[in-house]
């Protein structure tokens, strides 16, 4: 996967990471972007585990509302893992490189 899809990708995951940099600072480094995408995924984790409480406590729920909150903290979660992996496997990479 290319570094342009990817970023493409998070983009449609998250699209308010980038709400909150200012509009003349059009450098993210990848550290930052990559944190404001682990806190997403962490706020979608959340809230997904606040709706089943609900729902598990008997208050009034959605069913709907809570299998789609639960879809997308596991589908940015598996985003996450694979970010994760093709990172490894890079530095694997370079690790593996002889100078």
């Amino acid at each position: 996967m290319q570094v342009s899809e990817l970023q493409a990708a998070i983009g449609r995951l998250a699209p308010d990471i980038s709400a909150n940099k200012s509009a003349n600072d059009a450098t993210t480094s990848f550290g930052e972007m990559l944190d404001g995408f682990v806190n997403h995924v962490n706020d979608l984790q959340n809230s997904a585990n606040t709706a089943m409480d609900k729902m598990a406590s008997g208050q009034p729920a959605d069913v709907n509302e809570v299998m789609v909150a639960m879809e997308k903290a596991k589908v940015s979660f598996d985003m996450l893992l694979q970010i994760r992996n093709k990172m490894l496997d890079a530095y694997k990479q370079i690790m593996q490189m002889q100078m």
